[in-house]
């Protein structure tokens, strides 16, 4: 009679220890998911936001050059109209609210340099051949590009 329940015992025992290595095997496995679609989620917000960034430069650039030598309000509306409907505004706000807070300062920074571009291409001065302006440019440029540095070493970081 001994014997049957240490049998039994044994199998309980060992049922237990299986059960809960595969519970605890589910867990890691849904922990590392959870963590890999977040930093999937992160790149494609950062993709997102930095190509709408770039799109409105474009189009602002392109606005600029196609209206210059035009009236004031005509650069001007052209200008702000090819900002408003490059979506950056949306999507600025999408990743400040979705992205962890370290990135918000970098984020802002872009955007900053890009609306200072925007006053410029808007007010037709500097001069887009000028120094000025390409000084402007190109702290935009640096802005984009420790963005993106900010954004590659939070992609490597673990959750």
């Amino acid at each position: 009679m001994l014997m049957d329940w240490t049998t039994l015992a044994g199998t309980g025992l060992g049922a237990l220890v299986g059960v809960t290595s595969t519970l605890l095997a589910d867990r890691v496995r849904w922990r590392r998911d959870l963590a890999e679609r977040t930093r999937q989620e992160r790149k494609a917000i950062y993709v997102t936001c930095l190509t709408k960034y770039r799109q409105a430069y474009e189009a602002m650039h392109t606005a600029a050059v196609t209206h210059r030598g035009q009236p004031g309000p005509a650069l001007e509306s052209a200008v702000r109209e090819a900002f408003r409907a490059s979506g950056c505004d949306e999507v600025r706000e999408s990743a400040l609210i979705c992205a962890p807070e370290t990135m918000a300062d970098v984020i802002e920074a872009v955007y900053t340099t890009l609306r200072d571009l925007l006053e410029a291409f808007a007010a037709g001065s500097p001069p887009l051949d000028s120094a000025e302006f390409q000084e402007q440019r190109l702290k935009h440029a640096r802005a984009v590009w420790a963005a993106r540095a900010a954004m590659r070493r939070d992609l490597r970081r673990p959750v």
